[in-house]
């Protein structure tokens, strides 16, 4: 049989309990109400002069229209892009210094439904709301459950496979040392096979 030495625990004061009970409340209220400012802000934004709200939640607006009628990417292509991303309270999370290479079906949700809107030239501003973007998981300087903007410019697109085909060619032709970037290897056949 062992003994158990008890240790007497002090009482708590009962203030210390309410105020303990309090800031809880004041972190839930508080979580809920950091939540609801992105729908109202969605809620608000979608009555705006402009503004299109797609069935997934997605809001666009056309800044400029780009080629009329022309192609719109689709998950198949690489888009070639220039874009600012920034949270609703205007802090820029991320900015391309020089147009980006995007896979359309390798972004979040949103932004590769908004590319797909796009002809080539156009830019748009776009808002996604948490589920189009990163939802409850907070990515760097993105907070969880943070509605996105992006400004968005769409310079041009091409089938993925093309681009991989480009990769692939220039890192045939960079693989020689002493070659002039895009000089064909001795024996090599150029593209179209006439030599």
């Amino acid at each position: 049989m062992s003994t158990v030495t008890a240790v007497p625990l002090r009482p708590v004061k009962r203030s210390y309990l309410v105020y303990l009970w309090v800031g809880i409340a004041l972190a839930l209220v508080s979580a809920f109400a950091l939540a609801r400012q992105g729908d109202d802000f969605l809620a608000r934004n979608a009555r705006a002069k402009g503004v299109v709200t797609t069935a997934s939640g997605l809001q666009y607006k056309v800044l400029t229209p780009g080629q009329a009628n022309g192609p719109k990417p689709t998950t198949s292509d690489v888009a070639l892009v220039n874009y600012e991303g920034k949270l609703l309270n205007g802090t820029t999370f991320d900015k391309s210094q020089q147009p980006v290479p995007m896979p359309v079906s390798a972004v979040v949700p949103g932004f590769s439904e908004a590319l797909q809107l796009m002809p080539k030239g156009a830019k748009y501003r776009f808002w996604l709301k948490p589920e189009l973007g990163y939802g409850a998981e907070a990515k760097g300087p993105i907070p969880a459950n943070s509605t996105l903007v992006f400004d968005v410019e769409l310079l041009d697109f091409l089938p993925e496979a093309v681009v991989q085909q480009m990769q692939q060619r220039q890192q045939m032709m960079g693989g020689m040392p002493g070659m002039p970037p895009g000089a064909m290897p001795p024996g090599a056949v150029p593209p179209g096979g006439a030599r």
